[in-house]
């Protein structure tokens, strides 16, 4: 078994934590990890998006219904606690309600750390989390995550999530303008880059298969040069 950093979990060759950077996004983020995320530690990118952002919390779980910490973070009166959720009814950092809540609150935003499917079992789970105020993003954006398959394009990955979140959240005075998100999708860009490095290394002989379904990939991926 390969040695794995303790901070993001990925085996040590490929740890990513020297490209991550300090954000104070002014906004309190707060994960809740689905089990079988917390295991996929080859893509999982809310790992890295909690190791990026200062004070933010994470929580591994299905059900958080009796999670103390939880529940004393959204009852703090120091903070105005949303369910990131897209959907009909859906706020954005453009509504009323969110620009009048900030001028006294902190933002408090709750995202779920799950595939799809997954992130609707901890809903189905913690129906307390739909009673939130839910927020969506302003803005459509599509996923440059091409190591993992999204059911459509514009499903966003955890850290692209937060990232978009930020900017926007900094673009409508929400927080201040020198906030900066772009570390978050430098380190992004570096766990795609050195995902689909792996996937060939793997193809060319060069490291061992580690998965039974890994006979079906044979075809060599390109790698994209992101603008620096």
């Amino acid at each position: 078994m390969a040695t794995r950093c303790y901070r993001c979990f990925r085996p040590v060759d490929y740890c990513l934590c020297r490209y991550v950077d300090d954000i104070d996004a002014h906004i309190r983020f707060v994960f809740l990890m689905h089990p079988k995320e917390a295991k996929r530690n080859r893509t999982g990118t809310g790992r890295i998006a909690h190791s990026s952002l200062r004070d933010s919390e994470l929580f591994v779980g299905l059900t958080f219904s009796g999670n103390e910490r939880l529940l004393a973070v959204l009852t703090d009166e120091r903070y105005f606690p949303v369910l990131l959720y897209p959907g009909d009814g859906a706020l954005t950092v453009r509504s009323p309600l969110i620009a009048a809540s900030s001028t006294h609150k902190q933002l408090l935003v709750i995202v779920i750390d799950a595939t799809w499917f997954c992130a609707r079992k901890i809903i189905e789970h913690n129906p307390f989390l739909l009673t939130l105020p839910r927020l969506s993003f302003a803005g459509t954006y599509t996923s440059i995550f091409t190591f993992k398959r999204e059911p459509r394009p514009e499903y966003l990955s955890t850290i692209e999530s937060c990232y978009y979140l930020i900017t926007e959240a900094r673009d409508s005075a929400l927080i201040p303008q020198t906030v900066d998100a772009e570390p978050l999708m430098r380190v992004f860009k570096q766990l795609i880059t050195a995902q689909l490095q792996a996937e060939n290394d793997r193809i060319a002989g060069k490291r061992p298969d580690t998965h039974a379904y890994n006979w079906k990939y044979t075809r060599l991926r390109t790698i994209p040069r992101f603008d620096r």
